[in-house]
């Protein structure tokens, strides 16, 4: 929470549950993984929150983005990255939508099987291909499923593939999962990445670059470790790996980029008990699942939440949306402490939701309005 959330809050009162983001969190959180890792190149994940001001900020810093439709790469255009700063990073595209990227002047494509290549062969040729290959993503709080990339020994076939259809065979990427908190969770995927660059070298094939992904955290309950933690376990991997032959390196940041400087205002709208005897309130807020807390599921992402009454007798309470999707309960597995004194109409702060919120937010479910946002 910074003094100029707070201040935007207290001086706009905004009605209903939204999101304020403060520019300044995100120029810094920039400029650090910048100065952190000066010979890697940075590609904010343009999902992680794609507002018009955020963007643009990030263009102006010097920021590249990775881009998982043709809008975000529209967006990403319109607030003044050019083509060459942008990454198709979907492994999953419609040929049509390769094609309109191609127009709109983009050249470097993620792939993860032979199909995909294909693809990018016929409506966009000549361009680089990166292949995306499978991590176990230990570690993380929001671990990434098997939905996107290839089996590292698979990998070669596939970035040959698209060297003999006249593609530029340009590298490897993996993601070790988002809200990593292990700072050697890249180790390994490295040395595979770097195994596939041997093998590829041994076919006659040079590749040039490794994407190490996002996975960078945002602290939410649990400190977390500095930027300069992870580059230096990341560049200790690379050099441990990879030797005197140091690829070329991209990170893609999203949550770590902006989920700090966020901070979502909400408010109690009902609390009660299911019984007479149960021990356990239900806090009911004006927001929930499909308002904008999405990463809620299973308990994933436990946010800070900030009360009028905090200094008050904490007691654990299950924790709730507005909609009527038995689905909607944010927290009950694992209770969360809120002031015993909270009451209906109670303001709530729900800080580190600058990442993955209004983005998840983009349906008006039960009539809900999607999550508005202010951008400060």
């Amino acid at each position: 929470m910074t003094d100029r959330i707070r201040e935007f809050l207290r001086t706009r009162r905004p009605d209903g549950p939204c999101l304020v983001v403060d520019l300044d969190v995100v120029r810094e959180k920039y400029l650090s993984f910048a100065k952190a890792m000066p010979d890697t190149r940075v590609f904010y994940a343009v999902k992680a929150n794609p507002s018009p001001e955020v963007l643009a900020l990030l263009a102006e810093l010097g920021s590249c983005f990775d881009t998982a439709s043709v809008p975000e790469i529209e967006m990403a255009l319109a607030a003044g990255a050019t083509p060459e700063r942008i990454s198709f990073g979907n492994t999953i595209k419609k040929e049509r939508d390769v094609a309109r990227a191609f127009e709109l002047g983009v050249r470097l494509y993620a792939v993860d099987c032979e199909a995909e290549v294909e693809k990018i062969a016929r409506s966009a040729p000549g361009s680089k291909v990166f292949c995306r290959i499978l991590s176990d993503g230990a570690g993380a709080e929001w671990p990434l499923s098997r939905k996107f990339g290839c089996d590292p020994e698979m990998a070669p076939r596939v970035l040959e593939h698209a060297h003999r259809l006249g593609l530029e065979a340009y590298g490897v990427s993996f993601h070790v999962g988002s809200q990593q908190r292990n700072t050697g969770a890249w180790d390994a995927a490295v040395a595979s990445a770097a195994g596939i660059f041997r093998e590829m070298a041994d076919r006659g094939i040079t590749l040039k670059m490794v994407n190490l992904g996002g996975g960078f955290p945002t602290r939410y309950l649990k400190n977390v470790p500095v930027v300069e933690a992870y580059a230096q376990a990341i560049s200790d991997a690379i050099l441990t790996h990879f030797g005197n032959h140091v690829p070329e390196t991209i990170i893609e940041p999203g949550r770590g980029m902006v989920g700090s400087a966020g901070v979502i205002k909400a408010e109690v709208g009902l609390v009660s008990k299911k019984s007479d005897g149960d021990d356990v309130r239900w806090v009911y807020l004006d927001i929930g699942k499909f308002g904008g807390l999405a990463e809620t599921m299973d308990e994933a992402i436990r946010y800070p939440i900030k009360t009028e009454r905090d200094g008050d007798e904490l007691a654990p309470c299950v924790l709730a949306g507005p909609t009527c999707d038995s689905a909607d309960v944010l927290y009950e597995k694992e209770p969360y402490w809120l002031p015993v004194s909270l009451e209906i109409g109670d303001e709530v702060l729900i800080e580190g939701t600058g990442a993955y919120t209004t983005t998840y937010s983009a349906v008006a479910f039960n009539g809900f309005s999607p999550l508005k946002s202010y951008v400060i």
